[in-house]
């Protein structure tokens, strides 16, 4: 057994990295309707009455002013078999949409054409999270499609090796 205690941010980083998160696409339309994505692995279910969802991104982040001030994002859950796309979205310096195909979703928003599921939001709220800031989405629509989700986990992109429903 390693214990390690949580003195440095890497430190912190490395025990945060041993739960297995889902991975996202944060989209949104700038001031000038130019498409804006980022790759996010900080999602989570909120509340169901009324549907909320959130999400944090980095203060220091390219995207943050757009995100701050958006009306609507959408959240898009990866399938197993887009870690280029999160890769893709990942890279700062590049044009995230120039070959990804999209069209325009609730309030503009760029939606993805190939997603594992979509929560399509109007921006509820925001808060201070520290180095980030804590954006909360009422769902205006969900799309669901059939796939693998997926995973991060210890700073690397995984599968599930096997899903269990009961």
């Amino acid at each position: 057994m390693t214990t390690q205690t949580t003195d440095t941010a890497q430190a912190l980083r490395n025990a945060f990295g041993h739960f297995a998160t889902g991975v996202t696409i944060i989209t949104a339309m700038d001031a000038q309707g130019a498409a804006v994505g980022v790759t996010a692995n900080s999602f989570s279910s909120l509340s169901l009455d009324p549907p909320l969802v959130l999400w944090s991104l980095a203060k220091t982040s390219s995207t943050y002013s757009v995100f701050e001030k958006a009306t609507h994002f959408a959240i898009h859950v990866l399938d197993a078999s887009q870690t280029s796309v999160a890769q893709h979205f990942a890279k700062r310096g590049t044009d995230r949409f120039a070959s990804i195909g999209h069209t325009p979703g609730t309030g503009g928003v760029p939606l993805l054409a190939d997603f594992h599921a979509c929560f399509e939001c109007e921006t509820h709220s925001m808060t201070d999270g520290g180095d980030h800031t804590i954006l909360i989405g009422r769902v205006m629509r969900t799309t669901e499609r059939p796939g693998e989700p997926l995973l991060f986990y210890r700073g690397q992109f995984a599968r599930a090796a096997t899903l269990t429903a009961e």
